[in-house]
Formats: structure tokens, sequence, C-alpha cells
């Protein structure tokens, strides 16, 4: 099958400031998890576009803006995949956090933590929640006639990552 062809032109929005500091941990099928670690993730943006006409022109300070805004919204937290069938939250009471990941048994203040609707916390699944986040924070600042499609960018260290791509629209 042949790749579908993409626009001529596109947007990219990838700043210093666009990265989120946090902790993880992921698990293998096996059952075996990585220790709990974490990255300063940085995060790029594409838009292909289908038209450069100047009344539809795409304003990067509102890309760059929900960007920053969801990068601040995971950032110096412990990311958890709420999704995980070796995740097991015992207790959360608004105060602390309790879960057993792979055997082990952990407590965190609440709101240091954030249950992500996903069964692992890779760079692969973080760049397809946080594409789907920025589409939602985006709202209609994406016109289907002007963009034809996002990828998304997510990179735990230098040479090291993954792309989330999503035709607009869908």
């Amino acid at each position: 099958m042949a790749p579908t062809p993409r626009a001529a032109h596109r947007l990219f929005v990838g700043k210093e400031r666009h990265k989120f500091a946090c902790a993880h941990m992921t698990v293998f099928p096996d059952g075996a998890k990585e220790r709990l670690h974490g990255h300063n993730f940085r995060v790029a943006v594409a838009l292909d576009l289908r038209d450069l006409a100047f009344e539809r022109i795409v304003d990067f300070g509102r890309i760059k803006r929900a960007i920053e805004a969801q990068c601040d919204a995971w950032d110096e937290r412990l990311l958890l995949p709420a999704r995980c069938p070796v995740l097991q939250v015992v207790r959360s009471d608004g105060r602390e956090l309790e879960f057993v990941l792979c055997s082990k048994r952990y407590v965190v203040p609440s709101d240091e933590a954030l249950l992500l609707p996903i069964a692992n916390v890779t760079v692969e699944l973080l760049a397809e929640l946080f594409g789907g986040a920025l589409l939602e924070r985006l709202g209609g600042d994406l016109a289907p006639d002007v963009v034809e499609g996002i990828e998304v960018t997510v990179t735990e260290s230098d040479g090291q990552g993954a792309s989330w791509y999503r035709s607009w629209p869908e």
C-alpha cells in the first residue's frame, strides 16, 4: 500500500519551553516494570496545511499557548496508566493515592500524581494522549479546510521518542 501523500506545507512548533518533567514506570508484558524514574519530556507539533490563503493563516501563538497549557498540566507529576492491567488503585482519598503496580505498593500525595486514560506510560501513548488533549484545547482553531493533519512528537531524551499522526478531520 502506498503511503498517503501529505500536504506541501507544514508548520511546526517545538520551543525550548514546550516540555514537562515527570516521573513514570513503564510496564512490560511479562509483568516486570522499570524502576520509578523521571524525564524532561520535550514536545513538538507539526500541522500539515491545505491552504495558504491570507484569510486562513494559522496563529502560531494559539498553538504555542495550547502546547504550553498541556505541558503545564503534566509537569512535575507522577504519570500513572489508569488502564494498565497490573495497576490496582487501593485508595484515593483526595489527600493520598495508594496503588499497587507489579506487586509493589506506593503511596503518594494525590495532587502529585495523574491517572491517565492509557494502558502504559510510554512515549508512543503519551504522544497520542497529548495530541488528543491538544486538539481539545484548540477546539475550532484548526479548520478542516486549512489543516489536513497534525503530528505530535514527544521525546524523553535526545534522539529517543515517538510521534503520533492524525488526519484532520478524521
